[in-house]
């Protein structure tokens, strides 16, 4: 079986197709340098050439090349999976956020998912849509949590964590297992990936716990204050649930305020 996997240069696809691979997958990538993803006569020659048995679109790229996969994906009846983001939220109405709840994102980025989810589930009904949120990896070095943070604490020398913020995020050998499994099924839904659901911890306590686990030393100053960020932007609902996020971050567990109820959801 032949998977295309979209995004090999970047953090979460790699990792995918190493899965992916590892389940007897053959994976081929997408090199935009070579065939230009919005040139629609040479994308679709690749396809022809490349002929896969399912398309992973994990790339950020336009919506119309989005669409044109997805096309693709329909008109050989193979299964289609398109990562989008938390981002299609806004804070205002606050989370958590249901797969049904309006995508409502005043940022472009956000905006340009969710021109990519519709442009998809148009163009191929049966194709599935994974929201994710902030991917965490303790070896990886592109876009994850814990190389942003050393980033931060680099630049700013001190990390501002808000405390009121609940990020939705997830480790990322728990989402690439999930979206390794959801090309086996789950033709058109629309899921939520998020290992942070039901637990709820804030942005502080995950950052403090990160600097325990990678042994940091980070400067972490928790900020409660007005000005910071205030989102419950956890993701519910899917059907699809990930180990909780304790169960990769055990350091975790020594930060619950004891009289703070678990959500049940």
């Amino acid at each position: 079986m032949h998977l295309l996997v979209t995004g090999l240069s970047g953090t979460l696809a790699p990792r995918l197709a190493e899965l992916a691979t590892g389940q007897g997958w053959r994976v081929s990538g997408w090199d935009r340098r070579a065939v230009p993803a919005d040139d629609g006569a040479a994308a679709n020659a690749e396809l022809q050439r490349l002929r896969p048995d399912a398309i992973a679109h994990l790339a950020i790229g336009s919506a119309a090349w989005a669409g044109l996969l997805a096309r693709h994906a329909r008109d050989r009846g193979i299964p289609m999976l398109f990562t989008s983001t938390a981002m299609v939220f806004d804070h205002d109405p606050d989370g958590p956020h249901d797969v049904a709840a309006p995508r409502n994102a005043r940022d472009d980025y956000g905006r340009g998912k969710i021109e990519c989810e519709d442009l998809v589930r148009a163009a191929h009904p049966q194709a599935t849509i994974a929201r994710l949120g902030w991917q965490i990896d303790l070896r990886a070095t592109g876009n994850n949590m814990r190389a942003e943070l050393d980033r931060w604490q680099a630049r700013d020398g001190r990390i501002a964590a808000s405390a009121r913020w609940t990020p939705a995020c997830s480790f990322m050998d728990d989402t690439g297992a999930a979206l390794l499994g959801l090309l086996a099924g789950s033709p058109g839904a629309t899921v939520h990936l998020d290992s942070n659901a039901v637990e709820a911890w804030t942005f502080d306590q995950v950052v403090n716990a990160l600097k325990i686990r990678c042994d940091r030393d980070w400067v972490v100053e928790s900020d409660r204050g007005d000005r910071a960020y205030a989102h419950d932007q956890r993701l519910v609902g899917g059907g699809v649930a990930l180990p909780p996020l304790s169960a990769r971050l055990p350091e975790l567990r020594a930060m619950r305020v004891p009289d703070k109820d678990l959500p049940s959801t």
